[in-house]
């Protein structure tokens, strides 16, 4: 069995493991379904994007040279809105045409006067004074941002947004998109009830499962919530078994070093090959990644044991799991998603062990801060809720002062 990884060896780790993945059959989508899954296959260009030279203000067309440094004015013989072509013959010296953003340039045209930077009278228009204009100004050439037949989306993109309407700009009402991961969720631990039963004094609520399943569907999943596995070694491994069929097996709970801790010895009975046996962070120390062996017609399965304190589970999730799972759902290359800040107050470091606390991010476009979020320890849920990422505070100090710039996870 493997041992204890330091924080950036078992990153690493997982993303070899993940780059080696096999990718998952495809499905035609209906465009809106295909949000935050990963391109099947490339997206081309139906037509020269934009299909004609476009205009990128309001304003009026004409040549560059008719009216250069606010001199003769030029006669307005016409207005084009979008959606609209000009219909007169090319536009002759000395003329100009009233132009919206968006519309086609009229042959002739080389440049778009802004409506802000021009005199007119009448039908009489001159540059303002202090004013000049350039060929090529405020038009977009037609085909500059994509020709017909041009890739404009790789297979492997994550389609979000932007990619969506993209896609419908080149007049695609579906996509052929990755399936989904199944992941299979397992919690374990006697302590645990579900939502619907009333807890004792001595139990809490299952909300790891719940927790899992809605980070696995953002991270582009479909969740398979299994029952709860007592501490018990025959009813864990009859659970694990169910759980055979998915793409990705998480555990939570059962990692630790207590007596009934028993998710390791279970998989290493079932013939498990471990990657790593904890990390030397905090939270989330005890995770454990590796891999069950194929059998009968399962093929092998990665799986994850993540420790059962619920901030350290979604830690470890958004560390280790989500980089593999966005993978399996089709992505190129997706490592954790990190970004660096001004650290907002003094925090202690711990040698030895790289932190990973709930913190809230404020998105000041000059200057990034970050704060750890009071909190009471890896079970308190209410902290990692009003948390918006985490703060990474690596091994090698055991002070970090404000002001200091410091990595953060973002989620």
């Amino acid at each position: 069995m493997s041992g204890i990884l330091d924080f950036d060896e078992a990153l690493n780790v997982v993303q070899r493991h993940a780059s080696g993945l096999q990718k998952l059959e495809s499905e035609a989508e209906p465009l809106l379904e295909c949000l935050n899954r990963v391109l099947a296959g490339p997206v081309t260009a139906d037509r020269d994007q934009p299909p004609f030279d476009r205009s990128t203000r309001d304003g009026f067309a004409l040549r560059a040279e008719d009216i250069k440094d606010a001199g003769i004015p030029l006669k307005v013989i016409g207005q084009i809105r979008a959606g609209e072509r000009w219909s007169g013959p090319p536009l002759e010296r000395g003329h100009a045409i009233e132009i919206m953003t968006g519309a086609p340039v009229p042959t002739g045209a080389d440049a778009v006067a802004m409506v802000e930077h021009v005199e007119q009278k009448g039908d009489s228009l001159r540059l303002a004074e202090g004013r000049s204009l350039r060929a090529g100004e405020n038009i977009v050439p037609r085909g500059s941002e994509a020709h017909a037949g041009d890739v404009v989306l790789a297979r492997g993109t994550a389609i979000a947004a932007a990619e969506i309407a993209l896609a419908a700009a080149c007049g695609l009402p579906g996509l052929f998109v990755y399936r989904r991961p199944r992941v299979a969720i397992v919690a374990t631990g006697d302590e645990l009830v579900e939502l619907d039963e009333t807890p004792g004094d001595q139990q809490i609520r299952n909300s790891n499962s719940y927790g899992l399943a809605a980070l696995v569907a953002e991270a582009g999943g479909k969740a398979v919530r299994l029952p709860i596995a007592s501490d018990r070694r025959d009813d864990l491994e009859k659970i694990i078994l169910k759980a055979r069929s998915s793409d990705l097996l998480l555990l939570s709970g059962g990692v630790s070093m207590g007596k009934y801790d028993l998710v390791e010895e279970v998989l290493q009975a079932m013939g498990a090959e471990f990657f790593f046996t904890g990390v030397t962070m905090q939270p989330g120390k005890p995770v454990v990644f590796g891999r069950l062996p194929a059998s009968g017609d399962l093929p092998a399965q990665y799986f994850f044991g993540l420790p059962g304190n619920p901030v350290s589970t979604q830690v470890t999730f958004h560390c280790f799991v989500a980089p593999m799972l966005r993978v399996m759902a089709g992505a190129i290359d997706s490592p954790p998603r990190f970004a660096q800040a001004t650290l907002a107050e003094d925090v202690a470091g711990k040698p030895g062990l790289t932190r990973v606390l709930p913190s809230h991010l404020t998105y000041d476009r000059a200057r990034p801060e970050v704060r750890v979020v009071a909190w009471q320890g890896s079970g308190d849920l209410a902290a990692n809720a009003r948390a918006n990422c985490y703060a990474v505070f690596p091994p090698d100090k055991e002070h970090f002062a404000a002001g200091d710039i410091i990595t953060v996870l973002l989620r």
